[in-house]
């Protein structure tokens, strides 16, 4: 089952206040706000995409974990993007001193956009709207993206200020200067 995108505008914009108090008392849906307003249902994924999407989480957080530089956070955790949008990356990671910076409440979703984010695709997922979602990223402040397509085996990464990078069937990824030193081996995910 792919997403499902409400439209309500113009009969109702939800303020981001609003949608917050909507995701609290509908807590068993995922939901995610475009920055138009749209509403966007997000069902559960398939095992196989929850097995992989365990891995990358697992594999962030160990490295956040010995770096301790910043926060892993999985796809159920919200981000107030600068552009309107209420998003919730498969996988995002936090530099430490940005949240304490906010110093945010706990309870809510982060007013910011990741450091770094990954977007896993599922067997129902279309591509054009996770590479648009990816472009949103980018355009709202995320230094570097990667975009997982385990069916194809492509990755497609998105870095701050430059257009995407397509590479197929790559054995490796670099977190690059955001996550330095960090190395997700794709034979893991893949298989």
């Amino acid at each position: 089952m792919t997403s499902l995108t409400l439209t309500l505008d113009p009969v109702v914009r939800l303020t981001r206040e609003q949608f917050y108090e909507l995701c609290k008392v509908n807590h068993d849906i995922r939901l995610e706000r475009s920055s138009t307003g749209d509403l966007i249902l997000m069902p559960p994924t398939g095992w196989e995409s929850g097995r992989q999407n365990s891995k990358l989480n697992l594999r962030v957080g160990a490295w956040a974990e010995q770096d301790g530089t910043g926060f892993v956070f999985d796809s159920s955790t919200g981000f107030s993007l600068p552009n309107g949008a209420d998003r919730s990356p498969d996988v995002a990671w936090v530099a430490k001193l940005r949240i304490e910076a906010l110093a945010p409440d706990p309870a809510k979703f982060l007013s910011l956009a990741p450091d770094f984010v990954i977007e896993l695709r599922s067997a129902t997922d279309k591509l054009a709207t996770l590479q648009h979602k990816m472009a949103e990223y980018r355009d709202c402040g995320v230094r570097l993206g990667w975009l997982i397509d385990p069916k194809e085996k492509r990755v497609e990464i998105y870095r701050l200020g430059r257009p995407p990078e397509y590479l197929s069937q790559p054995e490796q990824l670099s977190g690059e200067e955001v996550l330095p030193g960090f190395v997700l081996v794709m034979a893991e995910i893949w298989g």
